[in-house]
């Protein structure tokens, strides 16, 4: 380790949503003169409009910090700010790898909640150092004995004196967590001579500078004109600009190992990068690359349409944003209702939610997002191999299926003692299975084997309810698994709209297809003639309701037949029907109950 190394921290806080970690974030940069008190403002690592909506952060930050101890030493401080909801555990992780150790935040009003023990979880794996800190303690409603008593039944390690009691509002005792960084997480270890090999924790998209990518390098040296090798697709590129986040981006001519900085890459392409992946050097490529990358798999599919703008500009804004966000992916796709659009992969439903608004936000799209699902297994009759179904219009007609199987998940859930019972019936009402229950301190793990497409829609926020908050969720891949699925068509005025089309379990048909067409007959835009709606599973219509004409019609000498009718009905398009963001949101509902 080099004498430069020893005055270097990586870290990064961990917290409950609302504990307060971009409060301490804010307090720890104006503490160590990173901002002025001009420049000053809350959640300032937050800097996407989404994120300060919601009170969550959704993408992982870094700052440099510049704190001088009592000795007069100056020491580097790299903070790495972390998202804080379930969605967006992959860009924890992610995050986390790039940290020596964490700061973990817990409110002394409320106590260690779900989230607490979830991301204690992640550090311990990643095998981080974790400096317990207990906030608000300046509040009437502080419990702080009880809330140190829950620490140390999470971890032995967590004796009273351990941990750090402050106030991140006031600043109060902040100053500690400043000392106890330096002398308890480690300064990084990697060695400045050897091949280089960075971390990618994070990338943007520039649209004059393209690819710009935060790294964490573990070994090496970086020089502003050397050309780099990003291992996962094997993409040489020069460096146009490097530095550090101070928080503005401060360039600088040379990164050595246990820096944290950002490399503009010129890169125009927004596939070309990935979050996790492995940054050498060109002419001297490193042997393997870091462990721990992997490409995230989507939970929820969804369609993405665009509604009073151009297919071109919603394509700009996927791909722009496709960068920033690792565990978003998409693919182009046409539905015969709604024209051009793409069909894009999501962690979950506030993961579809936040891309959603960033649409808007960020690029001035409005979109149309269909029914989410997930990828299912079909095995059909003279195939040999299975096929992969990610959009529900490709699932094959009843009569040619031999079987068909859906992804499960573990689902672990931490909650209090007291929440059990209520957890147990929400999950088994969702076709759980308890596969385990253990107890880690005062709090529970309970895993249960569940359908992705049950977790997907609403389950955490069911999960959030039945337990006021205190519990948490992470999910892993199981295995497929047979299950009964039938595919529900929706018909408007004799007409299949592909983009409503979904697929349910059986026993859930009958009673989603009555309240979906109950509630599109009063979302759907009347015309001047009637309409059926109607759901259709299998070929027999199990659900129809009528769309009421504008007006009533008028007496008429002579009756029209049915032929007439039929051929009137014949000759509508499809694309004639307009459907409105709320029908769509009604077939989500649906599947939420």
């Amino acid at each position: 380790m080099s004498t430069r190394q020893k005055f270097i921290r990586n870290f990064a806080i961990v917290a409950h949503i609302d504990h307060g970690k971009s409060t301490l974030a804010d307090r720890i940069m104006e503490m160590t003169s990173t901002i002025s008190e001009r420049e000053a403002e809350d959640q300032l690592l937050d800097d996407l409009s989404v994120e300060k909506a919601h009170g969550v952060t959704v993408k992982s930050r870094t700052v440099r910090n510049y704190f001088i101890d009592d000795h007069g030493d100056e020491y580097q401080y790299n903070l790495i700010d972390t998202p804080g909801h379930v969605d967006f555990n992959y860009e924890v992780s992610r995050s986390l790898s790039a940290t020596d150790g964490v700061l973990l935040l817990v409110d002394a009003t409320k106590g260690v909640q779900a989230q607490t023990v979830a991301n204690y979880r992640l550090a311990k794996e990643a095998n981080l150092v974790i400096i317990p800190i207990v906030n608000k303690i300046d509040t009437a409603a502080a419990e702080v004995e009880a809330t140190i008593n829950q620490l140390g039944d999470l971890d032995d390690a967590f004796t009273p004196e351990n941990i750090i009691k402050i106030s991140a509002k006031s600043g109060l005792n902040v100053e500690a967590v400043l000392t106890t960084i330096r002398d308890r997480i480690p300064a990084p270890a990697g060695d400045e001579n050897s091949a280089l090999q960075a971390l990618v924790f994070d990338s943007k998209f520039d649209p004059y500078k393209g690819i710009i990518v935060q790294a964490r390098l573990v070994q090496g040296m970086l020089n502003n004109n050397d050309q780099v090798l990003f291992m996962a697709n094997e993409i040489k590129s020069g460096i146009k600009e490097m530095g550090v986040f101070a928080p503005l981006m401060t360039p600088v001519k040379q990164l050595r190992a246990g820096d944290v900085g950002f490399i503009v890459t010129g890169i125009k392409d927004p596939e070309a990068v990935k979050v996790g992946d492995t940054i050498t050097l060109a002419k001297q490529p490193v042997a393997a690359a870091l462990p721990g990358y992997q490409d995230v798999e989507p939970m929820v599919y969804a369609g993405l349409y665009p509604r009073g703008s151009e297919f071109k500009d919603l394509k700009v804004g996927i791909e722009k944003l496709a960068l920033n966000d690792a565990a978003f992916q998409y693919e182009p796709e046409q539905s015969e209702a709604l024209g051009m659009g793409f069909r894009g992969g999501f962690l979950g439903i506030f993961h579809l939610q936040i891309i959603r608004e960033r649409l808007k936000e960020e690029f001035g799209l409005d979109v149309l997002t269909t029914m989410p699902n997930s990828t299912y297994r079909v095995t059909v009759k003279n195939e040999d191999e299975p096929i992969y179904v990610e959009n529900p219009t490709q699932f094959p007609d009843y009569g040619q299926i031999v079987l068909v199987e859906e992804p499960y998940m573990l689902a672990k859930m931490t909650m209090p003692n007291e929440m059990l019972n209520d957890v147990m019936r929400l999950a088994e009402g969702r076709r759980g299975e308890l596969v385990d229950l253990e107890t880690i301190g005062a709090m529970l793990l309970v895993t249960y084997r569940m359908p992705i497409s049950e977790i997907a829609y609403d389950f955490f926020n069911e999960l959030k309810s039945v337990s006021h908050g205190f519990a948490t969720l992470s999910t892993t891949f199981d295995q497929y698994q047979p299950s009964d699925l039938v595919r529900i068509d929706v018909a408007i005025d004799y007409a299949k709209i592909d983009a409503l089309t979904f697929v349910v379990h059986r026993l859930k048909a009958n009673r989603m297809g009555i309240e979906l067409v109950d509630k599109l007959k009063d979302l759907i835009p009347r015309k001047l003639q009637a309409m059926p709606v109607q759901a259709i599973v299998e070929g027999r219509a199990i659900a129809r309701a009528d769309v009421p004409p504008l007006r009533k019609a008028q007496a008429s000498g002579t009756k029209v037949s049915k032929k007439q009718q039929q051929m009137r009905r014949q000759g509508v398009k499809k694309s004639d029907i307009e459907l409105p963001q709320s029908v769509f949101d009604a077939v989500l509902q649906m599947n939420s109950n």
